[in-house]
């Protein structure tokens, strides 16, 4: 017996899928095949479809801020990804490379790391040149700077990350997208790993791909007094089964805790997570599991941003209460005081040692 089916007692609903209210489409989007598989997949779920009279994205602003955030986060935009994202950038400390099959996500969470980082509304934006995107990646398989001369990672190959812009999973049922691109790493002979993070459980049309292991599937878990934030999203518990089932069929998994915030009686709310964890994947053979460990933090525009889309929100985004941190890059971020980071930073090294044991944590930051 499949020691997947030892869960069956606790397995979640199925996964609620987005469905855009709305979906704009450009010229050049409409000229690749995948981009009409797209409009097609959404037309069957009842979406509007617009055909925009140029490759200009228009009518997403409101009467105000939050009108405009709404008409955004309803809408799905199916556009060409320009050249520039094909020249793949780096990205520490996750993967060697990002590659991006969309840009921007469905949910709505209260820190999102998103905002002050894309411009204009927060539309999700998907690209119809999907078969230029994955063409591209062949010419940096073995020139990786960032895992890839890692000691304790290079085992991994060349890593290439599709989910620093988007939550991938979010929208697949709508692109199909990361369906193609995990066939396509399982088929490319050669040391590499795609990696994704997501927030979402509708994992079922991904488990029957021929992946050959050279796919990391992440889930983004947090403890419940800070998963309240995470609107839009999976609950935990869906996550974690999807996690398991994942597991089951072969993927490599991993765990990304994040934000991590010090909420009140953060280390039981945290050991509470973690044992969740542990129970999703006992018994899977061969288990694979890395772990993330991300504190919450944010920038001067960020907090601008989040507090223009959630005013009433009572996340904990005092200055006086942090420390401000300079980047390489001369921008400004706040971070928790080192004495909290030390102690979090020593829960979760201990906790992860106690209930995860194969666990390998790949960085704290």
């Amino acid at each position: 017996m499949n020691a997947g089916l030892a869960l069956d007692e606790k397995k979640e609903g199925a996964p609620k899928l987005w469905r855009p209210k709305r979906v704009l489409v450009t010229p050049a989007a409409l000229e690749w095949d995948h981009g009409r598989a797209i409009l097609e997949r959404a037309a069957s779920l009842g979406s509007e479809i617009v055909e925009l009279k140029s490759n200009r994205l228009t009518g997403l602003a409101g009467e105000n801020e939050r009108q405009s955030y709404v008409n955004a986060k309803t809408t799905l935009a199916v556009v060409v990804a320009p050249p520039g994202k094909l020249r793949l950038q780096p990205i520490p400390p996750s993967a060697d490379w990002r590659v991006d099959l969309a840009e921007g996500c469905p949910a709505h969470c209260q820190y999102c790391y998103l905002a002050g980082s894309l411009s204009g509304p927060p539309v999700t934006r998907v690209y119809a040149n999907l078969p230029g995107i994955i063409g591209s990646l062949a010419d940096y398989a073995g020139k990786g700077t960032v895992t890839s001369r890692s000691p304790d990672r290079i085992h991994e190959g060349t890593t290439f990350e599709a989910s620093c812009y988007t939550d991938p999973l979010g929208i697949e049922h709508l692109t199909g997208s990361l369906a193609a691109t995990i066939a396509h790493f399982g088929s490319w002979q050669a040391p590499v790993q795609l990696r994704f993070t997501t927030k979402y459980d509708a994992i079922q049309p991904l488990l029957g791909i021929a992946h050959g292991r050279r796919t990391r599937i992440r889930f983004s878990v947090n403890a419940m007094p800070a998963a309240r934030f995470e609107g839009g999203t999976a609950p935990v518990s869906a996550r974690l089964y999807a996690m398991r089932l994942a597991a089951l069929a072969g993927y490599r998994i991993g765990l990304t805790i994040a934000p991590i915030m010090p909420v009140e009686n953060w280390r039981g709310a945290y050991g509470a997570l973690l044992q969740e964890a542990a129970a999703a994947t006992r018994d899977v053979p061969d288990l694979d599991l890395s772990v993330e460990l991300i504190t919450h933090r944010f920038t001067p525009g960020s907090k601008t941003v989040l507090n223009g889309w959630y005013s009433g929100s009572d996340l904990d985004m005092d200055e006086q209460t942090r420390v401000r941190k300079t980047t390489k890059f001369n921008s400004v971020k706040y971070v928790y005081p080192s004495e909290i980071m030390k102690q979090m930073r020593g829960f979760f090294e201990k906790a992860i040692e106690d209930y995860l044991p194969s666990a390998r944590i790949l960085y704290w930051t």
